[in-house]
């Protein structure tokens, strides 16, 4: 698909004229591209439709019928057919003769102890389950778009990251390379600087290519095909009103909220619904019909006829297949409220893991900036006793290690803490 064509993808342009994905739109794209969104949205309007259909039986039915005929009018006499005594002489002929006949028919079911009606409210539980279902997926696909963008952002900073080191790689390369040449440091020194310079080229075309795969996952999980030469914005997931909220209170929030739960619940409606339309397969069905009929040999000749039917439908035996159906529907129903259950005590170890991530990951944030500015203090002091011929080149490089291994720290912690806050939105039942 052209990415000119893809829908609400809108992209910004940063200074070097780069598109810039946001995460709004990354969300929005992905509620109306995901394919898994997709499906859950025309398996509700499927299920809206049989709701339409199982309404039908429960209104009159009004068909119409035409039909026309050559045939031979040969008269058979058959045992039975003429009372006693009244005989008829079997004819036969090759003469045919027209035979219009036109009717129109109306019925009503009256009564069927709630068997067509219950089919009726069932598919009205189905769809509302399969309404909650949709919503469900929508929170799982933004969940996968948050989850991706947070790590496309993580490699993109990472990439910085890396570059600034290998430019601080490269001016300890010159500096040393002066250092040398005017015999104040050994030339095993340059050796190691340039050990360092390529390790940290390498380190930035494996970032890069993470920061690649990324955004490949992140169109994946919006459901797109576009180029991946975009950048993304520098945006995290807000902070979660209710996030140091106990866990009693937010499982509380969660078991309202939460679109699954509720899916299952409108199942367990749906199969009692079922349970019911089936037990009145136990009992009769009545129903009344009407019908109107002209028919004749010609068209302007013709005889009408007039008749009216009510009719009473007693299943007494049908080997058993409305007690096999009620039991099925039974269990599915126990089924349903054991999945209920589960769902809940899912629904509470998902909050509370997602809290305690949450409160796990800005302790590891605030930590990680207060080791970045300690591993960058010790890397200009090291620097500087380098320069002033006090410190060794091993001891600069261990500080440059450090520092560079505290910022992606800290890149990692503030991934950590928009991935649990993603977690928590979703384990919360919210958008």
């Amino acid at each position: 698909m052209p990415f000119s064509l893809i829908v609400s993808v809108a992209l910004l342009a940063d200074v070097s004229g780069k598109r810039i994905v946001t995460l709004a739109d990354a969300e929005r794209t992905a509620e109306q591209n995901q394919p898994l969104v997709v499906q859950a949205r025309e398996a509700t309007k499927a299920a809206e439709a049989r709701i339409d259909r199982t309404f039908g039986p429960l209104i009159p039915q009004i068909s119409a019928n035409a039909s026309y005929s050559r045939q031979t009018s040969n008269f058979v006499a058959r045992p039975g057919a003429l009372p006693s005594g009244i005989s008829a002489a079997s004819t036969s002929s090759l003469d045919t003769y027209n035979l219009f006949n036109f009717g129109l028919t109306a019925s009503q079911l009256v009564y069927d102890f709630g068997q067509t009606h219950g089919a009726y409210n069932v598919a009205k539980s189905d769809a509302l389950a399969l309404k909650e279902s949709e919503q469900a997926t929508r929170l799982q696909v933004l969940y996968n778009v948050r989850a991706a963008y947070a790590n496309a952002w993580a490699q993109q900073t990472l990439i910085a990251i890396s570059r600034d080191n290998l430019e601080n790689q490269e001016k300890h390369l010159a500096q040393v390379d002066a250092l040398v040449k005017v015999g104040t440091r050994p030339e095993i020194d340059l050796a190691q600087v340039r050990a360092d310079r390529a390790s940290a080229k390498l380190q930035l075309i494996t970032v890069e290519n993470a920061y690649s795969l990324a955004k490949a996952q992140l169109n994946l999980a919006m459901g797109v095909e576009q180029p991946i030469d975009y950048s993304v914005a520098d945006e995290h997931v807000a902070e979660v009103d209710g996030e140091n909220l106990p866990d009693a209170t937010l499982v509380e929030s969660a078991v309202k909220t939460r679109p699954d739960l509720k899916a299952l619940t409108q199942q367990i409606e749906s199969q009692e619904r079922q349970l019911s339309a089936l037990r009145g397969g136990y009992y009769p069905s009545l129903g009344v019909s009407t019908g109107l009929t002209e028919a004749g040999r010609e068209l302007s000749a013709l005889t009408w006829n007039w008749n009216a039917t009510a009719s009473l439908t007693w299943p007494l035996f049908q080997g058993g297949i409305t007690r096999a159906a009620v039991r099925e529907a039974e269990a599915n129903k126990a089924t349903a409220l054991s999945k209920q259950v589960a769902e809940r005590q899912q629904i509470v170890l998902e909050v509370i893991q997602a809290r305690l991530s949450v409160s796990a990951a800005k302790v590891s944030l605030e930590t990680s900036k207060e080791i970045e500015v300690s591993a960058k203090e010790r890397l200009r002091l090291a620097e500087a006793r380098y320069a002033a011929g006090a410190g060794s080149i091993i001891e600069r490089q261990d500080a440059q290690v450090a520092a560079t291994s505290a910022s992606g720290q800290v890149v990692q912690a503030d991934y950590n803490l928009t991935l649990a806050r993603a977690q928590l939105i979703k384990a919360l039942g919210r958008k």
